[in-house]
């Protein structure tokens, strides 16, 4: 079974759906209120146990309803929560997110535990970080946190999946150099770059950035257009799925997730991969929520081989 181990964020959504976003100075109505559980960590954790890997999870939550039902939420889905800490002094993440009828979202985050991830508290989970196939991360906790689990995963020969989300520039050299495989979508990938995605010519170049900085595979995905990879001699598009969009929150973390699991070690399978990552992100996005709305394996592979009649 694919072992994969995530470092990242553990939130509580409140979604709030709306019409579509308030003009400055405008009053609108929401039209619903829900919670789900979320965060892009989680997101991504949930998203590789429903397709099958052994799930492994480092991170905070608070002392507080909402860290213990977070907590209860990744145990329910078989995650791995032995080093999911629990603090005081701060309550669990949050994350607001402003769902338009159109299915597009926008996000405000309060970070709260999720800031308290630290590189000492990686490092002395080293002996499970070294027992996997994959280690994931994504920018909801610290940059030094995260170096932390990619330096001992390449000590130990372990590849690592880093999702440079939410978009920031200047990432640290060091964490660039013990990155595998990047995955920004286009907005991430300019602003790591300086290079506008607006075709192909633009993937490839941004691409080359990349591995420029020692990265041997990138993906960018493309929202419904699909996702861009580049590795070794091999790179193209795999398209996008025509599908109705209900919610597109954790469509990018459920990509993510579905991949880590389904992913080679050597990437032999990258293509493949891909494609089993784009159409759980298309299921995802047709259901409300973000844990809620993430695939279990079995209905992944039966929307592949319906794709393929």
């Amino acid at each position: 079974m694919q072992r994969v181990l995530v470092v990242g964020s553990i939130n509580v959504d409140r979604i709030l759906q709306i019409p579509q976003l308030p003009l400055p100075g405008e009053t609108i109505k929401m039209t619903g209120l829900t919670s789900a559980a979320g965060g892009k960590g989680a997101n991504q954790a949930v998203a590789a146990a429903r397709s099958g890997a052994q799930t492994t999870f480092i991170g905070n939550v608070g002392a507080d309803a909402d860290g213990k039902m977070m907590r209860q939420t990744l145990q329910d889905n078989q995650i791995e929560i032995g080093a999911v800490g629990v603090t005081s002094s701060t309550v669990t993440g949050q994350a607001y997110v402003l769902l338009q009828a159109s299915g597009q979202n926008s996000i405000i985050i309060n970070s709260g535990a999720n800031d308290l991830l630290t590189a000492a508290t990686v490092t002395a989970q080293a002996a499970i970080i070294e027992k996997q196939h994959f280690i994931v991360a994504e920018l909801e906790t610290p940059v030094a946190a995260t170096i932390a689990a990619f330096r001992i995963a390449h000590q130990a020969r372990i590849p690592t999946i880093l999702n440079p989300a939410p978009a920031r520039a200047n990432l640290p050299a060091k964490l660039l150099a013990s990155t595998d495989l990047i995955v920004p979508n286009e907005t991430e990938s300019a602003s790591l770059t300086g290079i506008q995605i607006t075709d192909q010519a633009s993937m490839q170049a941004s691409a080359t950035f990349f591995h420029q900085l020692g990265i041997p595979a990138v993906v960018i995905t493309l929202g419904a257009a699909g996702c861009y990879y580049s590795y070794a001699d091999q790179q193209g598009i795999i398209p996008g799925l025509t599908v109705p969009v209900v919610d597109t929150t954790a469509a990018g973390d459920t990509f993510i997730g579905a991949l880590a699991a389904k992913l080679t070690p050597d990437f032999s399978n990258l293509v493949a991969a891909l494609q089993y990552a784009t159409q759980a992100s298309a299921l995802t996005v047709q259901q409300m929520g973000a844990l809620p709305s993430i695939p279990q394996q079995a209905a992944i592979l039966a929307a592949l081989a319906d794709n393929q009649k």
